[in-house]
């Protein structure tokens, strides 16, 4: 949550081990998807994230300009966690609340972001289904 005086993200990708590591320019039909929607208006002033659309196709040489996404609440952004994007700095008094949940199909595996765990006390009261559901590690 950017807050006042935030600066800005480098720009990157959220995920960054393609499918198959000796082929990373095959083209596959999505299994990941990252799905972001405002609680409040996010207007330029108010740090909104910036992506560089198609990124998650091109070779990183051949980057286009980047663009702010301005979301009001019931807007729903969705986009491939390998778009090249990045948080901007916000300049208001108030928080930049946007809630992202990134989904994978549940065969993928990417260690190359952090994950904080999930207390175990919430774990254990999710019931099998839910935990099922969870990607995330619980610390004991």
């Amino acid at each position: 949550i950017p807050l006042e005086g935030s600066t800005h993200q480098d720009l990157h990708a959220d995920y960054q081990r393609p499918l198959f590591e000796e082929l990373p320019d095959l083209q596959l039909p999505a299994y990941m998807m990252v799905v972001s929607f405002p609680l409040t208006r996010i207007q330029l002033e108010d740090g909104p994230i910036e992506i560089v659309p198609g990124t998650h196709r091109l070779p990183r040489e051949a980057v286009s300009p980047i663009e702010p996404v301005l979301l009001d609440p019931g807007d729903v952004l969705v986009r491939h966690p390998w778009t090249l994007h990045r948080g901007t700095p916000n300049r208001t008094s108030r928080p930049r609340l946007l809630c992202t949940i990134r989904y994978t199909r549940r065969w993928y595996w990417d260690s190359s972001r952090d994950v904080s765990t999930i207390p175990e006390d919430i774990w254990l009261s999710l019931t099998p289904v839910q935990r099922e559901m969870m990607r995330f590690p619980y610390s004991s």
